[in-house]
């Protein structure tokens, strides 16, 4: 069995890649590797498909912990360190809409199952398909209803996802990390209060299936069962730290603190520290900040500001925030906005959190809180096509209400989610926003 984003052996060139971005040294590392016989460049799924690479798992090991001492340290990600550099955030409202909390869940949700089944398929291919079927500009859910043989064999859908998320077998919102974390989130907040790592780290292993888990929390979650401390968990051989895990556990940290990005911020620190670093966590922070505006502000520009006010100014995600929202206001066609996305970022894995997050700026400020097109441009740029669309779907559903997410995206859901969180199986989004809405009703009262 090749198990993706965990076996050591795979594990490696990714940190090779990670480490150098943080200014090591690699080459001795790389070096050695290569000379060992092993693979040059980071396997994009997860695992090499060259089962023979196993047998260089120690040297793996040992030159993973070597790169881990190399590293600079992490202080300054800590949350008093990151308060010094965040700016004002717009004044906003703390009264909301009940209607505005559901369309945040069901908006989150319909624009997850949107990309869901072209996850991993490039840009290129996403278009040839969406074009095939009369989906392009892409406005609603995949199908292969007349989608040609030659074209399906080239850009094979998604395997996991094809049987529960085109629109002729959509039956009800299938499992999904997306929203897995969201509901394990809201659980937290209404057993553990104000969850901290250690909070987090035990809802995962106690009710979150290691398989449903990738990338960053992938390893988190390794590291923890062999008994390292949660807020050591994410810097432990994770190559992928600053990838976009984090972000897309933040939402319910904003929902619960609507109209107080900062205290949205402060919120989801804790979380996404338990396998995130510098940009990976400040995508988490960007998101929940967006969260907590988008579900009182009546403009998309004014949740844009509420994001980048918890971001350094400095950093990489912030450079690409505005990337995103500066091409949007140049008014460039949809083609050459996403070339220009690509130039400037298609150098980074399909899951790391810059390139998306640029993406997701440019689909929000283009979008200017349209569901379907906003979420229509996060899904056709490519890159992690569920999660920005969900984080996409969930902003404008929180802008504008249940009603702002379409009939024929919604009706396919049938109020009802999948998991398998325990207790969460067959969910009613309608009644998650009703408890995330007590949460934040519970927390306003305590705050007071």
């Amino acid at each position: 069995m090749r198990l993706t984003w965990v076996q050591p052996e795979d594990l490696l060139p990714h940190a090779i890649v990670q480490a150098r971005s943080e200014g090591v040294d690699v080459s001795v590392v790389q070096q050695q590797w290569v000379a060992a016989g092993g693979a040059a460049r980071p396997a994009v799924g997860g695992a090499s498909e060259d089962a023979g690479q196993a047998r260089l798992r120690p040297l793996a090991r040992e030159l993973l912990a070597r790169l881990d001492a190399a590293t600079p340290g992490y202080d300054g990600d800590r949350l008093e360190e990151l308060q010094r550099s965040w700016t004002a955030a717009p004044a906003l409202s703390r009264e909301v809409d009940p209607q505005r909390q559901h369309g945040a869940w069901l908006g989150r949700a319909a624009g997850c199952l949107l990309g869901k089944p072209v996850e991993k398929i490039p840009r290129d291919g996403i278009r040839e398909i969406a074009q095939a079927t009369g989906n392009w500009p892409v406005s609603g859910y995949f199908t292969e209803v007349g989608l040609p043989a030659d074209v399906a064999a080239r850009w094979p859908w998604n395997r996991r996802s094809r049987p529960t998320s085109l629109v002729e077998n959509i039956d009800g919102m299938p499992e999904d990390d997306d929203l897995n974390f969201a509901m394990l989130a809201l659980g937290l907040f209404e057993t553990a209060g104000r969850p901290d790592t250690e909070d987090v780290a035990q809802a995962w292993l106690d009710g979150l299936p290691a398989g449903r888990v990738f990338t960053a929390e992938r390893i988190a979650y390794r590291n923890l069962l062999e008994g390292v401390d949660p807020n050591s968990a994410g810097t432990v051989r994770n190559p992928f730290r600053e990838w976009i895990g984090a972000l897309i556990r933040a939402d319910v940290h904003g929902w619960v603190h609507a109209g107080d990005p900062h205290a949205a911020a402060r919120s989801v620190h804790p979380d996404a520290w338990l396998s995130h670093r510098r940009d990976g966590l400040y995508g988490a922070l960007f998101a929940a900040a967006l969260a907590a505006a988008a579900l009182v502000a009546e403009d998309v520009q004014v949740v844009l500001d509420a994001g980048l006010s918890v971001v350094p100014g400095s950093s990489g995600l912030a450079g690409a925030v505005r990337f995103g929202r500066d091409l949007a206001a140049t008014g460039s066609s949809l083609d050459d906005a996403l070339d220009a996305l690509h130039r400037e970022y298609g150098h980074l894995h399909w899951v790391h959190v810059v390139n998306n997050t640029a993406l997701l700026a440019y689909a929000l400020a283009a979008g200017n809180g349209d569901f379907v097109r906003t979420t229509g441009i996060a899904v056709m740029g490519g890159w992690d096509t569920d999660s920005v669309g969900a984080t996409a779907g969930a902003i404008c559903g929180a802008l504008g209400g249940a009603a702002a997410v379409p009939e024929r995206f919604a009706a396919p859901l049938h109020d009802r989610i999948a998991s398998s969180l325990p207790g969460f199986d067959g969910s009613s989004l309608a009644a998650l926003a009703a408890r995330t809405n007590e949460v934040r009703r519970r927390l306003a009262t305590v705050a007071a």
